[in-house]
């Protein structure tokens, strides 16, 4: 999944060149990390992306290895369900039976062969029965920026890992109750990584999001006819109901199960995040580029482009230089970057910047 925007990367993600498409951590594009860590797992001739008609070329180029025919742009945004029926209807067209996994196309993860032996474990458990399979990520704190997954006790052993049943999925909680998960141990990070066959999760659209799945079926029909699938997909896709798979199926459906995670993960949700991933200097800041703290400490300064960008006597701050726009906050406001974003939008002189 490559359609999202991360605005809180602003002001080097922009709609046509969103995080997925930037090294935020490592040196090529997010997604093509993810693609290459995929490819241990699924011949690279079943690895679909799917994402928006503004990033389409930008994705093609950061997978050249991928058929170009294996990225695939959505009309329009419709959120993660609409999304992942797409992928259900592709992959239905190759194989009506087929496992397939919805991954994300942002996240680090740097132990590439312990994430592909449990992504190995999530296609087994799918194969294997009429279950949603999802990987779930041990919680190291009590995150408030994430949804948790309760489990329910052990489901069964699948290739000598213990795979547990679900009892619920839960929205991102406030601290003390994330610090309840975190002391029960019954609890993981949902990381929106999942894995199934097409015939179960055809068969939760239809029981949980029958709207949804409605739409589904009249553009797999539609692109049988004349004009074939590009029409259809341009002419139903945007008519699809906008909702995430976790609240249309995950939090609906009783036959999940979630593989336990045990290799390193980080969304890399904003800025601040980025710090873990690089060396900081004996003062603890970050540079990226061309850049130079003078008296001051634990600062994140990224420049692009060959401009050296100088920072005195503060701390703290996250410094973001772009050809277009330069972005300086301190790290504890970095998530006030979508609001400043949303009056840029409002700002038909500025919108040029988003």
């Amino acid at each position: 999944m490559a359609g999202g925007r991360g605005e809180r990367f602003w002001p080097q993600s922009r709609e046509a060149t969103p995080k997925h498409l930037l090294p935020i951590v490592g040196d090529k594009p997010m997604l093509a990390q993810t693609v290459d860590r995929v490819a241990g797992v699924v011949p690279r001739e079943n690895v679909f992306v799917i994402t928006t008609q503004a990033q389409l070329a930008g994705c093609r180029g950061a997978c050249p290895d991928l058929p170009p025919a294996n990225i695939v742009a959505e009309p329009m945004g419709r959120d993660t369900a609409a999304a992942t029926g797409l992928a259900m209807l592709l992959v239905k067209q190759r194989n009506p039976t087929a496992a397939f996994a919805m991954l994300p196309a942002d996240h680090v993860i740097k132990d590439t062969v312990e994430y592909a032996k449990l992504l190995s474990i999530a296609f087994e458990s799918a194969e294997s029965a009429d279950v949603l399979v999802t990987l779930g990520i041990k919680p190291a704190a009590p995150e408030t920026g994430f949804g948790y997954i309760h489990q329910a006790g052990l489901w069964r052993k699948v290739g000598g890992h213990d795979v547990m049943a679900v009892k619920r999925f839960v929205e991102k909680p406030d601290l003390e109750t994330a610090q309840g998960y975190l002391a029960s141990g019954e609890y993981f990070w949902n990381a929106g990584m999942f894995v199934w066959r097409v015939p179960v999760v055809e068969a939760a659209f239809k029981a949980h999001a029958a709207e949804l799945y409605a739409g589904l079926a009249k553009l797999e029909a539609a692109a049988k006819s004349a004009g074939g699938w590009a029409k259809a997909l341009a002419e139903v896709y945007p008519t699809l109901k906008k909702v995430s798979v976790d609240y249309a199926l995950m939090e609906k459906s009783t036959n999940v199960v979630v593989v336990p995670a045990t290799f390193d993960w980080d969304d890399v949700g904003a800025w601040p995040a980025i710090a873990k991933h690089f060396t900081p200097d004996a003062h603890g800041n970050v540079l990226r580029g061309h850049a130079m703290v003078e008296g001051g400490t634990h600062n994140i300064v990224v420049s692009t482009d060959g401009h050296l960008v100088g920072v005195i006597g503060v701390s703290d701050l996250v410094v973001v230089h772009t050809p277009e726009a330069t972005l300086v906050c301190p790290k504890d406001k970095a998530q006030e970057i979508k609001t400043l974003l949303e009056r840029l939008k409002q700002d038909p002189a500025k919108t040029k910047f988003l």
